[in-house]
């Protein structure tokens, strides 16, 4: 799909909103279309419990997880895999509008992803307050890192995020992967309606348990960093999704993070979901036949 140009660059439109539309804006539960927005993380909540409990029943514990922690006794990172799936995504707990995450309602998605014989990975990481935002894009990237090592012979690797999820997947592509001492086999991406420019987080609520400075926002907005950066591996596809009924900021960012990218050389398109919201899209996930579903294993089985 391809996208109009915003035109040259400007003072960014969020900087005009008042306090209480800017809030709004990076508040996704206030734009969902079929509940009042105090239901709607309790009802997705519900969904992604009942769902993951189902998958688990019905295949067993066949989605991995990878958590990197440090031993404070050495200093030294280990670590943990495990059989049970991990936390979705996110910087943030409950409390927080930007996402949820937990362990226990997490693999609801990837169902039909093992059923096409997909191999599962989800990471797991220390969300806010406990892990600041570098810690996370750095417990990240040491398990990306790590799966490839265990992986070496793997036919590709390919990392998902929603939502605050996808700004630490995008991050993904700003890695310094020779400090790690492995070059992960990465071949695609799916950003599904994220964050890129983490300027305006800074003065919203959501900061309150992030303790984001300007600087580490823009330290950590792969918006502001993508178009000086080379793609690795130029096949590399990544695709920047996001839904009719994400608030117009959310779309906004995902427009723009698809232009650097194209300006920086990189392989990107750009989607947006037809009457889906900002929680919509994940959760849709769990049908073979959705677009999003269908987007995904193309382009894994490489059918584009």
């Amino acid at each position: 799909m391809d996208v109009p140009s915003v035109g040259t660059r400007g003072e960014a439109p969020w900087k005009k909103m008042s306090a209480e539309e800017l809030e709004n804006q990076y508040s996704p539960s206030k734009w969902v279309i079929q509940m009042r927005p105090e239901e709607a993380l309790e009802t997705y909540l519900q969904i992604g419990i009942e769902g993951t409990g189902a998958f688990s029943q019905g295949v067993g514990l066949s989605v991995s997880t990878v958590k990197l922690c440090m031993d404070r006794t050495s200093g030294t990172w280990c670590v943990q895999v495990t059989g049970e799936p991990a936390q979705w995504p996110s910087w943030l707990g409950l409390s927080c509008s930007v996402s949820f995450c937990s362990k226990d309602e997490s693999a609801f998605m990837v169902e039909v992803l093992t059923a096409q014989g997909v191999a599962v990975v989800i990471v797991g990481y220390d969300i806010a307050p406990r892990g600041t935002l570098d810690q996370m894009v750095d417990q990240v990237t040491r398990s990306v890192a790590f799966v490839q090592r265990q992986h070496p012979r793997n036919e590709g690797i390919y990392l998902c995020g929603h939502s605050a999820g996808a700004h630490l997947t995008a991050m993904m592509l700003l890695a310094n992967w020779t400090k790690f001492g492995v070059t992960p086999n990465l071949k695609g991406f799916f950003l599904l309606s994220g964050i890129y420019d983490l300027e305006p987080i800074v003065f919203t609520s959501n900061n309150a348990l992030l303790h984001l400075t300007l600087e580490d926002a823009q330290r950590n907005s792969p918006q502001l960093l993508v178009a000086l950066t080379q793609p690795a591996d130029p096949t590399c596809h990544v695709q920047v999704i996001v839904g009719q009924h994400d608030s117009p900021e959310f779309q906004r960012q995902s427009r723009e993070f698809y232009q650097a990218l194209c300006r920086g050389g990189w392989k990107a398109s750009f989607e947006e979901l037809y009457n889906v919201d900002h929680f919509e899209i994940i959760e849709n996930l769990t049908q073979k036949d959705d677009v999003l579903t269908q987007i995904i294993l193309k382009t894994i089985f490489q059918k584009f």
